[in-house]
């Protein structure tokens, strides 16, 4: 794709993408929810929401609850399950020309395999798997899978049924990222999702007890972007050719260059949606402009700049 001049066409991995922006995984629902508000096919892909083997009601309400800079979700990762995403859902989505990420979740290592293995006659149209380890697990530690590098290899070992790439989505809230990245590397993922959300508290004015109904929750938005860009940076010091897709308070073209100067090959567009549904393409099209201006025509050369 070209924009202002500018040729926006990256890879991760063996993904080729027509363009460097997606949506984030939980932002924009599991189908073709988007598709009143822009071209699905216009960006590089629709990430889903995070979807297990099975039907799963999520958190109590309320769910989010707005900050200065972004916002707490304690969704809980509510999902119709893989089968009937495939089935009720999918179809509209592949409809409007969209690649398609499908992100999974599960509590254990065996809620993982089965979820991967359903998507092994997924259509073409699904490019992708993000593996999403920034979940609760039952493996007897009670933690985040994405905190113990050896459970999140577990997980990708597991995923393997899938039969197509997979992405690995970290969590920011240890100091043990670049640890986690090199072991679900080793252990299959063809590329790393930095970062999801961080742990984060916000109590109620009026009631004086927790805003959300789960209690604590994710933020994210702006206010986490320098955190996930330090993420990424780090992990692309340490591992030089594992294609990273960086996520984390993009709002504007400006904040998806920083992403891809801090190493990553591709971004993702969360938050922004919420107030600004059309918020993929404008940010994809301000980076065309960024680069532009400085005159580079491949979107790809950013990383030279450094």
């Amino acid at each position: 794709m070209i924009v202002h001049g500018v040729d926006l066409s990256v890879s991760v991995g063996s993904v080729e993408l027509e363009s460097p922006v997606m949506t984030a995984s939980g932002t924009a629902g599991y189908g073709d929810e988007f598709a009143p508000f822009f071209d699905l096919s216009s960006i590089g892909a629709v990430v889903t929401k995070s979807i297990a083997a099975f039907e799963w009601a999520g958190n109590p309400a309320p769910r989010v609850h707005p900050t200065p800079q972004g916002m707490l979700n304690a969704v809980g990762l509510q999902g119709p399950g893989i089968d009937a995403w495939l089935s009720d859902h999918l179809p509209a989505l592949l409809d409007t020309g969209a690649r398609v990420v499908c992100s999974i979740w599960g509590r254990s290592v065996d809620d993982y395999r089965r979820a991967a293995d359903r998507l092994a006659d997924a259509p073409a149209g699904v490019v992708a798997v993000e593996v999403n380890l920034s979940c609760p697990n039952l493996e007897g530690r009670g933690s985040i899978f994405a905190h113990d590098a050896e459970l999140s290899a577990e997980v990708m070992v597991a995923t393997g049924g899938c039969g197509r790439p997979r992405w690995a989505k970290l969590s920011p809230n240890t100091d043990r990222i670049v640890d986690v990245a090199v072991a679900v590397s080793e252990a299959g993922a063809e590329s790393v999702t930095i970062a999801n959300t961080l742990l984060g508290l916000a109590f109620d004015r009026d009631r004086w007890t927790p805003a959300l109904g789960n209690g604590g929750g994710g933020l994210s938005g702006r206010a986490v972007h320098p955190v996930a860009v330090r993420a990424v940076h780090d992990v692309r010091e340490a591992l030089p050719d594992l294609p990273i897709v960086g996520v984390g308070g993009v709002a504007s073209g400006w904040d998806a260059i920083e992403f891809l100067l801090a190493g990553a090959n591709a971004v993702q567009v969360g938050t922004a949606s919420f107030a600004d549904p059309r918020a993929c393409p404008r940010v994809r099209d301000e980076m065309a402009e960024i680069a532009a201006a400085r005159g580079i025509h491949r979107i790809i050369d950013v990383h030279a700049v450094v």
